[in-house]
């Protein structure tokens, strides 16, 4: 949990003032072990990790690459070979009679 901007300010007050923690506490009537335990977790969130915010890398999506010899295709336990220049069209109406 983030401390509240007063106890941040007493603190930084404390720590420019040259007082002990008593005498300040004593002075601005705040309780010691409250002022205290604030100080710890003042000093456990300077020392935390500031989180990086994430890197984004660029990056270009291809299709997968096609076999060598052409387009394979598999189905209902059969297999066909086709060249790589076979007409997009007639490779669609060849999917739809299969179906």
């Amino acid at each position: 949990m983030a401390l509240s901007e007063h106890w941040i300010n007493h603190i930084t007050a404390w720590q420019n003032s040259g007082l002990s923690q008593v005498d300040y506490c004593r002075q601005h009537q705040l309780v010691k072990g409250t002022f205290s335990a604030r100080l710890c977790e003042f000093r456990a969130q300077a020392t935390r990790p500031v989180a990086k915010a994430p890197v984004l890398l660029p990056i270009q999506v291809q299709p997968p690459a096609l076999p060598q010899g052409g387009i394979i295709l598999h189905h209902k336990g059969h297999r066909l070979e086709l060249p790589a220049n076979v007409s997009t069209s007639w490779l669609a109406e060849l999917l739809r009679c299969l179906d």
